[in-house]
């Protein structure tokens, strides 16, 4: 989709029916294209006797999230390419390569930051990073973090680290922060598992008299090591609020494969809710799609990437989408995560014929 129509279209405007019609149509389109522009894409659609007819999103095929680790997919020639993202890879795995041209960079920002917009307004506020300047964290983490860090510091201004390069946390930045733009909204981000250790477990309240009543907190990933702690996402608000006064939590969920199209939690029935630039189905381990309110592996859509296959990608991640209707009054599918299947092993590319 070109970057004028992204930027006309509302981030949650469109009911689900309206949205079905226009969105099948670019995800066709969008397969059509990688068919014909990613040779690696071509064979794989060939190879499981694909139909172009097809016209719904159920039909449509899609690729295992950890085919990005052991192929290089692009759809654009190499000499467009001018980013590689690559996710941080787990102990003894490849991590995952996406390839970007400049318009499918642009078209991500344009997404991310009509996303955003919604929970931090249209203009740039101060930014609290609950990490290191990303320019000390070591290489072997550089990817995820760093990526993460610069992608959604554009939304924020006046950055601030509380992490020092030994990793501790530095009150007296945190102090001069919060005398400056403590009494009006500002943006904090970070990791959950960093949220966690370091606001929840190691700060030290006596050393500052403070809250983060006017904060807006972004946090997402690592809920792997919450799980360990028997912290569940209730939890992890419950202990910001009654320590910080922290009451505007957003956790969010999105892929490397999908970046840009991320989707945020509703606050009010902490469900994952997906925008006009994105949508979910969840499949039984046939890979047939299952009825609402059933659990299985999630299969994400995005309208944004045009320089590699990454529209239609089945996640090792469980979820399911719940069917209700939610009194914030914004549009999409409800979902929840439910975590990652141990090393699981989905293969293919489907012509599900659902």
């Amino acid at each position: 989709m070109k970057s004028e129509n992204l930027k006309k279209i509302k981030p949650f405007g469109l009911s689900q029916k309206e949205k079905s019609i226009f969105f099948s149509q670019e995800i066709k389109k969008l397969t059509k294209y990688h068919y014909k522009n990613s040779k690696d894409y071509k064979k794989l659609l060939t190879f499981f006797n694909y139909r172009m007819d097809n016209n719904d999103l159920r039909n449509m095929p899609f690729l295992p999230a950890r085919l990005f680790k052991e192929l290089s997919l692009y759809s654009v020639e190499k000499n467009k390419i001018f980013k590689t993202l690559m996710s941080s890879g787990t102990s003894g795995s490849s991590p995952s390569k996406i390839y970007l041209d400049k318009n499918n960079a642009q078209n991500q920002v344009i997404a991310l930051a009509k996303i955003m917009s919604t929970i931090l307004g249209q203009t740039r506020i101060p930014m609290l990073i609950i990490d290191q300047n990303p320019k000390l964290i070591k290489k072997n983490s550089y990817n995820a973090r760093a990526a993460a860090i610069y992608g959604f510091s554009v939304f924020g201004k006046n950055h601030t680290y509380l992490l020092d390069e030994n990793n501790n946390i530095n009150y007296e930045e945190l102090d001069n922060f919060l005398k400056l733009f403590g009494k009006k909204p500002f943006f904090i981000f970070g990791f959950t598992s960093f949220i966690f250790e370091f606001l929840i477990e190691k700060f030290n309240n006596n050393k500052l008299v403070f809250n983060l009543s006017n904060g807006v907190l972004l946090h997402g990933g690592g809920w792997k090591k919450m799980e360990k702690k028997k912290i569940n996402n209730k939890k992890f608000k419950e202990k910001l609020k009654q320590k910080f006064r922290l009451k505007n939590i957003y956790n969010y969920y999105g892929l490397i494969e999908q970046t840009g199209s991320i989707f945020l939690e509703c606050n009010k029935c902490s469900c994952f809710v997906t925008s006009n630039f994105s949508d979910i189905l969840i499949r039984d381990k046939h890979f047939k799609v299952v009825k609402n309110n059933e659990k299985g592996f999630i299969q994400l859509f995005s309208l944004l990437p045009t320089s590699y296959p990454g529209h239609s990608i089945l996640t090792e991640d469980i979820g399911e989408i719940i069917e209700n209707e939610c009194e914030c009054g914004a549009y999409g599918k409800r979902f929840l995560v439910h975590g990652r299947v141990e090393k699981s092993e989905i293969r293919g590319c489907s012509d599900t014929n659902n």
